[in-house]
């Protein structure tokens, strides 16, 4: 078996040697779940060790370790179990998407790595607008230290990465404002900010666990940026709140981080909620503010989950004969492959922006 191939299981070719690993009453403690469960994940659902020490005797690897905390990760935000295992060994036999040409004639997907422990190659947590053109001036690859390759982006980026890569605040800050200040929110997240945290994603990934301090800088930095550049939240009118929320066990929310400035840019009432919101506090939230729209995001489709914005989507409140719905959007990349017939399912950030805008409109929310 080559160096990347793996097994019918979704497992890589190292495997402990004898006498090495974690015993399974060691796994468990570590797991917080009972031995019983563990035992059974191996037998019902193919999630054993690779790895045995004669007999009956199971020592499991820090990759076999890995799998079982992403299914306690799945099944924690209500997946079925055989579901969360299909699941993970789905995401164990994914390969990364090959890399992309150094210098193309069109921007490069954006792609940031997952959370730890998710597979490579998925989209990235952004609201992607691929209609916007890189400048002509900028088209040769731009690099920016330590071999971070930035690809077909404008000449910003190659600061903003430096600043990152040295862990510049300052600067990093200065950069970040002004590139939102020339070319507003959207183009500033679109052509600047997004390209250099998929080169910063790239390097993490193709290094290990180097980098991952970067990535968590920038991050950082962007987010405040972003709260800076917005104005303040606009006051609540009747039907023209917007709530942005991620589904539960979906922590990324920059990408509605930056949708929330854009729309408080445009005067809409913004109801932000972050990452990993409960079922329950979701549908409390939607109750209270009476939105005109509900914008759903979820990074991975595993976190993706139609019944759930259906459910938001049937949602009514008001007086009898006057009953009103909100419009649930679904964003982000995990809703891929898994459209809500009837719900807009917009692609990029202008997209959703001007989506938003027709909604609260069309509801006579907003004065022409």
């Amino acid at each position: 078996m080559g160096v990347h191939e793996r097994d019918s299981r979704g497992r890589g070719p190292e495997s402990a040697p004898a006498g090495s690993g974690l015993t399974t009453g060691e796994v468990a403690r570590r797991l917080g779940v009972a031995p019983t469960t563990v035992r059974t994940w191996d037998r019902r659902y193919g999630l054993g060790p690779d790895a045995h020490t004669g007999g009956r005797h199971r020592r499991w690897t820090p990759v076999d370790v890995a799998r079982l905390e992403r299914m306690c990760a799945l099944t924690a935000t209500g997946i079925p179990p055989a579901e969360a295992a299909r699941t993970v060994l789905d995401e164990a036999t994914q390969e990364p998407a090959p890399a992309a040409p150094a210098a193309s004639a069109a921007p490069a997907t954006p792609t940031l790595p997952e959370a730890a422990g998710e597979a490579a190659g998925e989209e990235a947590p952004a609201l992607r607008d691929e209609g916007v053109a890189p400048r002509p001036s900028v088209r040769a690859r731009s690099r920016a230290g330590s071999g971070l390759r930035l690809g077909d982006v404008r000449q910003e980026c190659k600061g903003i990465a430096r600043a990152a890569l040295r862990l510049d605040a300052s600067a990093l800050d200065e950069l970040l404002e002004t590139a939102i200040a020339e070319h507003g929110l959207v183009a500033a997240w679109t052509e600047v900010i997004m390209p250099t945290l998929q080169a910063v994603g790239r390097k993490w990934e193709s290094s290990g666990e180097r980098y991952v301090e970067v990535e968590h800088f920038l991050s950082w930095h962007v987010s405040g940026a972003l709260r800076r550049a917005a104005p303040p939240t606009a006051a609540d009118r009747p039907g023209a709140t917007v709530v942005l929320a991620c589904v539960p066990g979906e922590n990324h929310t920059l990408p509605l981080e930056v949708l929330a400035a854009a729309l408080a840019e445009r005067g809409l009432p913004v109801r932000m909620f972050g990452g990993a919101l409960p079922v329950e506090s979701l549908v409390t939230a939607v109750r209270r503010t009476g939105p005109a729209a509900v914008a759903l995001w979820a990074q991975s489709r595993t976190t993706a989950s139609r019944p759930l914005a259906q459910h938001v989507a049937a949602m009514e409140w008001g007086v009898r004969g006057a009953r009103r719905k909100p419009v649930v959007l679904t964003i982000g990349p995990g809703w891929s492959g898994r459209t809500v017939p009837g719900l807009p399912r917009p692609t990029g950030l202008a997209e959703a922006v001007a989506v938003l805008e027709t909604v609260v409109s069309r509801q006579g929310a907003v004065s022409p």
